[in-house]
């Protein structure tokens, strides 16, 4: 994929410069590009208010026709014949046993088949609807299978930063508890009750008056793990309805939670592979209030 750059030379909003950027564009056109295609300073930007400053670097990719097979509700970070990396947006659901629902793994497959792959998406982890962040997917049912029968040794890291409400003291430290579900949520336990151990380190990136900006690394992947952990310290993640305090008035419409960093060994080739993708920017924002 190509991408023009630009380099900004007064102050503007990023729709402005858009609009003056390509002049033969329609404004539908331009929010198009918007909507899908424009990174400030190499984060990707779908905000038309969005504040423009001298020296600022604009780049908008020029999609291919293939590009635009591609789902909108997900990024693909890598594809090969084995398997991709995505970039899930919040709101999506991983997976689902309702056909109809738009998914991950239905997204995928319309794509796989809009390219002629003779192959189907298979789940290998699962993100929360409402959390977003890199997921690896199958392209088999046996490469799939691989990565869950020896999962703990494939993938030797694999991150989330998150908002959490309040200051959170010691700044880092590890959470250990037996999590089961329960009727609504999934409960804990600081001491063996049958449950499954569950064990998360955390440190906190930042501060604000309000909030801390914490990067959260797991030994274990069960179910809602950082959201009943950091609940469990009483600094629950921002617009958690579940997890959260029951008077959240948070300022972002989703949950704070983003699994950023996805490092694995590649089941075929055996190629250490690692992928990143940038603190989103709601994330950032609440930072500053």
């Amino acid at each position: 994929m190509k991408k023009s750059e630009f380099t900004v030379a007064e102050p503007q909003l990023l729709l402005d410069f858009l609009l003056a950027a390509y002049p033969n564009s329609s404004r539908s056109r331009v929010k198009e590009l918007l909507a899908h295609s424009v990174y400030v300073d190499g984060r990707r930007t779908t905000h038309f208010n969005f504040p423009l400053h001298p020296g600022m670097k604009v780049s908008i990719e020029n999609a291919t026709a293939a590009d635009r097979l591609r789902p909108r509700d997900l990024d693909i970070v890598y594809e090969d014949r084995h398997l991709f990396v995505v970039d899930k947006h919040h709101g999506l659901l991983s997976s689902s046993t309702h056909p109809a629902d738009k998914t991950v793994i239905t997204l995928l497959n319309q794509y796989l088949e809009a390219t002629h792959q003779r192959c189907h998406a298979h789940v290998v982890h699962r993100l929360d609807r409402d959390t977003s962040g890199l997921m690896l997917v199958g392209k088999s049912k046996d490469i799939a299978r691989q990565l869950e029968a020896d999962w703990k040794a494939t993938v030797f890291d694999r991150r989330y930063v998150a908002v959490a409400w309040g200051h959170l003291d010691p700044p880092t430290g590890e959470i250990r508890s037996w999590l089961t579900d329960g009727d609504y949520c999934v409960l804990s336990s600081p001491t063996d009750n049958g449950g499954k151990l569950a064990i998360t380190h955390y440190r906190v990136l930042q501060t604000s008056r309000r909030y801390s900006l914490v990067e959260l690394r797991l030994d274990t992947g069960r179910r809602n793990q950082i959201r009943v952990h950091l609940r469990q310290l009483q600094h629950p993640i921002v617009h958690d309805p579940l997890y959260g305090y029951t008077d959240d008035l948070s300022p972002i419409p989703r949950l704070a939670l983003h699994a950023f960093r996805l490092c694995f060994i590649h089941p075929a080739t055996g190629q250490r592979l690692k992928f990143e993708t940038p603190t989103p920017e709601a994330f950032l924002r609440l930072m500053e209030l």
